[in-house]
Order: structure tokens, then sequence, then C-alpha cells
């Protein structure tokens, strides 16, 4: 066994592992979408859409709590995608160091 090899291929496998996640971006929704978060594979946050609707007469924290729902929604979507892009690089879900 080629222990550089393998090395070289794990570097190999994280980096399409990290662009794939980089690439991806799913939008979370809460309060029947009053609320929207877009966030990439990496859970960084790209956007946040609140409709005006949710902010009518509401407190603040309730707003506060329904972005809060939609970045974790959002979040559980990558949390399923990137297990499909695992999945696709041949890799067993959870791999350490992956993700």
């Amino acid at each position: 066994m080629n222990v550089a090899k393998l090395l070289q291929q794990a570097q190999k496998a994280q980096a399409d592992m990290q662009k794939a996640l980089s690439e991806l971006e799913v939008v979370g929704s809460a309060g029947g979408g009053l609320v929207k978060v877009r966030l990439n594979g990496l859970k960084d946050l790209k956007g946040v859409e609140i409709d005006t609707q949710a902010l009518a007469g509401e407190e603040a924290s309730l707003v506060a709590d329904l972005v809060i729902v939609a970045w974790e929604d959002a979040a559980s979507k990558i949390e399923s995608r990137q297990r499909e892009i695992l999945g696709k690089l041949g890799l067993p879900p959870g791999m350490p160091g992956m993700l």
C-alpha cells in the first residue's frame, strides 16, 4: 500500500467535497415561508428574506425566532445533501475531517 498515494487521494476527495459544498445552496423557511434563509453547503449564511407580513404587528423576538428556525431548516437540508455528495464521491457518511 502506497501511503503517499492514499494521502493524495484523500486530499483530492476533501478538495472535491469542499468545492461541491461551496457551490451548493439551499433555502430554509419558517412561518409558512414568511422568513427564508439561504445557506451554502458549508452552512455560510448567504441571505435572509423576511416578508413584510412577518413584521406587521409582531414582536421582534418572534421574527428572530423564525430566522433561527429557517436557518435550522436549511442546515438540516445541507446535512442531507452532504451525505449525498459523500456517497457520490464513494465516501462513507460522516467520514471524519470531510465535513
